[in-house]
């Protein structure tokens, strides 16, 4: 059975910063925000326009048999140059985007992604898969100057649910397609993937496989991974097609391959994921902590108990400050459970209470809300916090326009490790970005997923820029905190990808005699070096 065909919209995305055009920061509100920060600049930055970028003729062109497919128009090429880092904003900001795509193909099937990886591979020409474009770690730009032209392959024309399997609560789905129009169109068969990251609104299926995206579930199902069924994925050497399994034990997975391959190993063009009954009891909760230490240890102590809240999230006081979920100095823990079949204000109680037996403190008064219909219950810190996380990333980009440093880093680590972990992020790189400005920084954490073993601290980082240098200040701030992850055996990143930024991380950690494997797999499937170059392996 099929799914529906995906609603358009009238709304313009913007082509340098994140989201859409019509809910970004006003000058006002820029210069608002940037005097709460010491050092930033008397006026924002002027919104940069694709005309002065002066973006010239592509360097190549496709045969007439590919016409269809490919566009250069300069819009089109400016808004698949980079993603949606603080770095990429700076850039486009300061019109220095970088190494514009030639041309931007949009395929709308197989054959098509075939034929463009088949004429690019004769023409030298990279190609760099695009999904939503939200990438914010380099993922989806080219950088240097070792091939001929740049093609930027843009699976959003790739967009339907082909299939549902109600019986076995599965669904076959292509991989451009965006995550409101996957829900869209599995909404009427009662099913969904229920899968959300922060980019849900502009993000792919095929960009959560192909960077293995953590969702909004901080237990259990935390990552695309524990969704995925088969992939199918598409060459230069020729088509991967998994079959379609519940599990196996049947040697390597060939899903695992290209399961965070980013697009350096093929282009994945769809998949079967499972599916669930949308859930109709949901309840949620916030707990205050004077300590945050107490607060991480009670965190441990629910994730460890067969409790499996899907939110617990906890804000340290400068998170919960940014978000409004407090503004007593307190650390905040956001607690949330839901289910298809049976309410589960008990489970939060009890997670509430494993809480305020190491410290926390909850106001009975307002009392754990169950809700059966669809939006979320809880109290208003709850509804604070979940405000403040959709918005963020437009007043980041409001920031960036008045000179300031606004930016996130993810990582993760055992339990024994984070505390220490930290600590010294806060301390080394708030030191670092002292001296770099002569400022003051905050640097300020939450744990967005939480393990029995460990967790998923996530870091803010916001801090007097210098003008004109933001980026070198930004990667310089990057690379200290990278060394802190390496010294405490973090996880260059836990769910934001390797991209390019992340890649002096990534090839510390991981062991030799793999990276020797990874490097002949892409040997292999990509003999001409032209997917996504530069990105895991040269």
């Amino acid at each position: 059975m099929a799914g529906t065909t995906p609603r358009p919209t009238s709304r313009t995305r913007s082509w340098w910063g994140w989201g859409w055009t019509d809910a970004h920061p006003d000058d006002a509100e820029c210069a608002a925000m940037g005097a709460l920060l010491p050092g930033t600049l008397s006026h924002p930055l002027p919104v940069p326009r694709v005309r002065d970028l002066g973006i010239g003729s592509s360097a190549v062109e496709p045969p007439r048999s590919l016409d269809h497919l490919v566009t250069a128009d300069p819009g089109d090429r400016a808004a698949h140059a980079m993603g949606k880092a603080y770095r990429d904003v700076v850039r486009a900001l300061r019109g220095r985007p970088g190494r514009i795509p030639d041309l931007v193909a949009r395929p709308t099937d197989e054959r098509g992604v075939s034929d463009l990886l088949d004429w690019a591979g004769e023409r030298q020409v990279a190609v760099v898969p695009y999904g939503g474009g939200s990438s914010v770690t380099g993922g989806v730009e080219y950088r240097g100057d070792a091939h001929r032209a740049v093609m930027s392959l843009d699976l959003t024309a790739m967009g339907r649910v082909l299939e549902v399997d109600t019986e076995g609560r599965a669904a076959r789905i292509q991989a451009g397609t965006l995550g409101p129009s996957l829900e869209d169109q599995l909404r009427p068969h009662g099913l969904t993937l229920r899968h959300f990251p922060q980019s849900f609104e502009f993000s792919t299926l095929g960009g959560w496989l192909a960077t293995r995206a953590g969702g909004h579930y901080a237990t259990g199902r935390t990552h695309i991974d524990d969704f995925v069924q088969s992939l199918r994925v598409v060459t230069p050497a020729g088509t991967s097609s998994s079959w379609r399994l519940p599990a196996s034990g049947a040697g390597p997975s060939p899903d695992r391959l290209f399961l965070g391959s980013e697009g350096a190993l093929g282009v994945i063009t769809e998949a079967w994921v499972r599916l669930q009954v949308r859930p109709r009891h949901k309840a949620s909760a916030a707990v205050a902590f004077a300590d945050f230490h107490d607060a991480l240890r009670a965190v441990r102590a629910i994730a460890q108990s067969d409790l499996s809240p899907a939110n617990c999230r906890l804000l340290d006081a400068g998170e919960a400050a940014l978000s409004g979920a407090a503004r007593d100095g307190c650390a905040v823990l956001v607690l949330g459970f839901e289910s298809a079949d049976e309410p589960v204000t008990a489970r939060l109680e009890q997670a509430v209470g494993l809480a305020r037996s190491y410290g926390g403190r909850y106001d009975a008064a307002t009392g754990p809300d169950e809700n059966s219909g669809e939006a979320p219950a809880g109290d208003a810190a709850v509804s604070a916090w979940r405000s403040a996380f959709l918005r963020m990333p437009y007043l980041r980009d409001g920031l960036a326009r008045m000179g300031a440093v606004a930016e996130t880093f993810e990582t993760a680590a055992t339990w024994d490790r984070i505390p220490g972990l930290i600590d010294a992020v806060r301390s080394e790189v708030g030191e670092a970005a002292r001296k770099a400005t002569g400022h003051p920084a905050s640097v300020n954490c939450r744990l967005t997923h939480v393990y029995p073993d460990g967790a998923a601290p996530y870091f803010t980082v916001l801090a007097a820029g210098r003008a004109g240098d933001e980026v070198a200040l930004w990667d310089d701030l990057k690379a200290v905190a990278s060394e802190v992850l390496h010294r405490h055996r973090a996880t260059i990143t836990h769910h934001h990808a390797v991209g390019r930024d992340h890649r002096p991380g990534y090839d510390r950690q991981r062991p030799e005699p793999f990276a020797l494997a990874l490097r002949a797999a892409k040997g292999a499937l990509d003999p001409r070096g032209i997917l996504n170059p530069g990105v895991l392996v040269d």
